[in-house]
């Protein structure tokens, strides 16, 4: 078994190693409005392993996205996101496709990024829709960016917060089990230290971060209630 875990790691580098020299190369080819990213998902508060282009903003060694952290959640059972859409928090309007590096049994350790600033091809189009009379807005969701895991973190609590229209103060309890259930599938708590971080941010200890935690998965892992299979009688259907 250790020899196994020690093969996957050394191949997983390898691979890494392979990559980082075609993310300048991409980069290149694609222009300035292109950037290239590698992560290492063995380390998400440090996924950055080679980058070049400068469209979110962050640097080696930086922390992995939200995108990021909920493919780091969902394992192996993981796909590749292609061109999909977000919005930094500077306005920039990115387009982005996320592919995934995985070992020779299938287990996802990383990924290639790339991001393009659409942000110019975006006012063009509005500006040609004015000019044609065929307007219309599509909402794009805000992605944080950023080299701070913990910036990524706080984000997530608080774009949380804002779609419930509460503070943790005027959450019952199933709607705060619901809020660490949401942040779990995110990938949160694979931060190192998430559970701390979030309990700050909501104004709680960590144990009670701990025990929502756990009740939420709870909740999460119990199987539905059975059917009612019996008429207003009380006999069976």
């Amino acid at each position: 078994m250790a020899t196994s875990k020690t093969n996957a790691v050394a191949e997983a580098d390898a691979v890494l190693a392979a990559l980082t020299p075609v993310v300048d190369g991409i980069a290149a080819t694609l222009g300035s409005l292109c950037e290239v990213v590698l992560h290492d998902f063995r380390r998400p508060e440090n996924s950055v392993v080679a980058l070049a282009g400068t469209v979110t903003g962050r640097g080696v060694g930086g922390a992995m996205s939200e995108i990021g952290m909920g493919l780091l959640a969902r394992g192996d059972e993981a796909t590749d996101e292609l061109n999909y859409i977000t919005r930094t928090r500077d306005g920039t309007l990115v387009k982005s496709s996320t592919m995934l590096l995985r070992d020779s049994r299938g287990s996802v350790f990383g990924a290639l990024c790339i991001n393009l600033d659409i942000t110019a091809v975006d006012q063009a189009r509005a500006l040609l829709g004015e000019i044609t009379g065929a307007t219309g807005t599509t909402e794009v969701p805000t992605t944080t960016f950023g080299d701070d895991i913990g910036s990524v973190v706080d984000a997530i609590v608080d774009t949380h917060q804002l779609r419930s229209h509460k503070q943790w103060s005027g959450l019952t309890r199933p709607e705060r089990l619901e809020l660490f259930r949401s942040l779990d599938e995110r990938g949160v708590f694979a931060v190192r230290g998430a559970a701390q971080q979030i309990a700050r941010r909501l104004g709680i200890s960590r144990a009670s971060a701990y025990n929502y935690l756990a009740g939420a998965r709870t909740a999460s892992a119990a199987p539905p209630p059975a059917p009612d299979t019996t008429h207003q009688d009380g006999a069976p259907a």
